[in-house]
């Protein structure tokens, strides 16, 4: 009995849902369109409607797939379910030929044609805007969206592609011949016509340099560098162009080139060039360009440099070299890299260093800001720009805990990354240790991380032994000045396949198909490929500023043949010029309390051994 019951229940279910939907196509029919003016129609359509035959009368309702499939070349359409029923009446509606208007018609169902609203063919267009920008994709190689922004994030600032005139770039500088708008053509870099971009760069970096501009306004009055004729080897960038100007103000002539072949900022070279510079560096130097860009900065007629300002040795490394006569007029050297650094000792050791040396690494605020700070926030730009890797859970070797492997270490485990460390010194390796760091040799880990980062200063860290044993896809890079840490001569040899990713990211294929993600060819990471904090080098730029004013005028016999850290007087000071910016009010001593330390109440507050 119960199974009748559900039986009839279903058929009436049935019925009812027939006749609803017959109402609703019933109440589709019936709306009338909007009116419409009637549409000439040629002969032949005319005859093609009226040979049409008619529905049968009998049939309660039409469908109107069965109205669509009246109209001559209509496709034939399946048969649509109640709920498509709902569809505007556009849906029946046949497309004719456009008209006059430009929008387009739909013939009705009884022959009358309606024109399709204007909203139709904004549609259309959209749709060949959309298709038309497909095609545009496809001629540029089908670069997925995230390598174009990669792309556009490693060339923009710091390698000014987007300044760049793809046409100038076959061409090296050395064969073009530009001059500046006073006519001045002592110069060579990539494009003279990116001066105003550097230009404007350069006004952002002032405003990050605060002491750099401070000590310019103090001392342009007194000249304290007139008469100085400095040479320049350090990264050419916006905030080396701050210091250059500096000393122009306090009155030194500047000559300049690049100590990285992959830093130079192209348009702050061209700013400087532009106005009244000195500067032979441009991106992307050959080694033979960087060795020619030296030799122009100091081998010119009719002057010579008496101070030098390096940065990892080179320069100095090549007067001795070709003209050790100069150093016979030169008052002094400022380095400030640790491979630099360690080149002047072993001058001084052997008896070779001719005049004094002022070490600016190894001053406190070098070491401590710059090293630290710098190296803290521009590792992780560096490592995004190129590779877009993401930090969290990723194995990372950091060869090196001094001040910049602190830096790296501690920024790549803020980020979620598992971060071994390898270390000779056994001081800086129980600072490693107490800091959370697994420490470790390099063989024993150099199968399973993803990323290896050398920051020690020395030479072949990352030997081939290493780079056969590393995991498919390691990233390898250096974050120390000199391009001695990775054995990259190693990698060039037949059996291993060079393939250029982007700008400054290579991958080096093994014959068995594994491939390592090699960084700026084992230079320095930061400045060749991203940037590095302004403040931080405003604080190195005014040591170098200082140490250079410091040895340029300091009376014979106070400085020998020797290498010598900054006074630590100079440090405190040169820290002070930067407490503004922070809104900063430093405690004064009394009088009791700089007797009870037995200091004096402005300083120095730690002597001269403190690091």
């Amino acid at each position: 009995m119960c199974v009748c019951v559900r039986k009839r229940m279903e058929m009436s279910v049935q019925v009812v849902t027939a006749k609803m939907a017959e109402v609703e196509l019933k109440d589709i029919n019936s709306r009338s369109l909007p009116a419409a003016m009637p549409v000439p129609q040629k002969e032949e359509e005319k005859s093609a409607i009226k040979s049409q035959p008619a529905a049968p009368s009998t049939s309660p309702a039409v469908s109107p797939a069965a109205k669509v499939a009246a109209v001559p070349d209509a496709p034939t359409l399946p048969s649509p379910s109640p709920n498509l029923m709902k569809m505007p009446q556009a849906s029946v509606l046949k497309r004719t030929e456009p008209q006059h208007n430009g929008g387009e018609a739909f013939t009705n169902p009884d022959g009358t044609v309606t024109e399709a609203p204007k909203t139709v063919k904004k549609q259309i267009q959209f749709a060949d805007q959309k298709q038309e920008f497909n095609k545009r994709t496809t001629k540029v190689g089908r670069r997925s969206l995230s390598r174009s922004i990669s792309q556009s994030s490693t060339d923009s600032y710091s390698s000014a592609a987007s300044y760049t005139d793809s046409s100038d770039d076959e061409t090296s500088p050395r064969d073009k011949q530009q001059k500046n708008s006073k006519g001045n053509s002592d110069f060579c870099i990539k494009n003279i016509k990116q001066a105003d971009f550097g230009r404007r760069e350069i006004e952002i970096a002032e405003q990050e340099m605060p002491a750099l501009m401070a000590l310019r306004k103090r001392a342009q009055g007194e000249k304290p560098l007139a008469g100085a004729k400095i040479v320049g080897c350090t990264h050419i960038t916006a905030q080396t162009a701050v210091l250059m100007e500096t000393l122009a103000a306090l009155g030194a002539q500047c000559r300049w080139a690049a100590c990285n072949i992959y830093s130079t900022q192209n348009e702050v070279a061209a700013a400087l060039a532009e106005g009244g510079f000195a500067v032979f560096a441009w991106k992307g130097e050959s080694e033979d360009d960087f060795w020619w860009c030296i030799d122009r900065c100091v081998n010119v007629e009719g002057w010579q440099p008496n101070m030098i300002l390096d940065d990892g040795g080179d320069l100095t490394h090549w007067i001795y070299k070709k003209y050790p006569n100069m150093f016979k007029k030169i008052k002094g050297i400022v380095e400030e890299s640790v491979t630099g650094v360690h080149r002047l000792y072993q001058l001084s050791k052997a008896g070779k260093l001719c005049v004094p040396a002022m070490n600016v690494n190894d001053s406190v605020t070098k070491q401590k800001f710059d090293n630290l700070y710098c190296c803290r926030e521009s590792i992780l730009d560096g490592l995004k720009r190129t590779t877009d890797v993401m930090f969290g859970g990723k194995q990372v070797v950091v060869c090196g805990y001094g001040e910049v492997g602190k830096g790296c270490s501690a920024a790549l485990k803020a980020m979620g990354s598992i971060v071994y460390v390898t270390e000779i010194d056994p001081i800086c390796a129980l600072q490693a240790c107490m800091d959370g760091f697994r420490l470790v040799k390099l063989n024993e880990v150099i199968r399973q991380v993803d990323i290896v980062i050398t920051c020690t200063g020395n030479k072949n860290v990352v030997v081939r032994e290493y780079l056969d044993r590393m995991k498919n896809g390691c990233i390898v890079c250096n974050m120390g000045h000199s391009n001695t840490e990775i054995d990259v001569a190693s990698l060039r040899t037949p059996e291993l396949t060079w393939e250029r990713v982007r700008s400054q990211v290579d991958h080096v294929i093994w014959p068995d198909g594994k491939r390592i993600v090699l960084l700026a060819e084992g230079r320095l990471l930061n400045l060749s490929c991203s940037t590095v904090p302004t403040f931080v080098l405003s604080i190195t730029a005014t040591t170098q500023a200082l140490a250079l004013i410091e040895l340029y005028n300091a009376p014979e016999g106070r400085y020998k043949q020797d290498v010598y850290l900054l006074p630590k007087k100079m440090d405190e000071y040169v820290a002070s010029l930067h407490l503004p910016a922070f809104d900063a009010h430093l405690t004064e001593l009394t009088d009791e309390q700089a007797k009870y330390l037995g200091l004096n109440k402005n300083g120095p507050f730690k002597p001269n051994y403190y690091r």
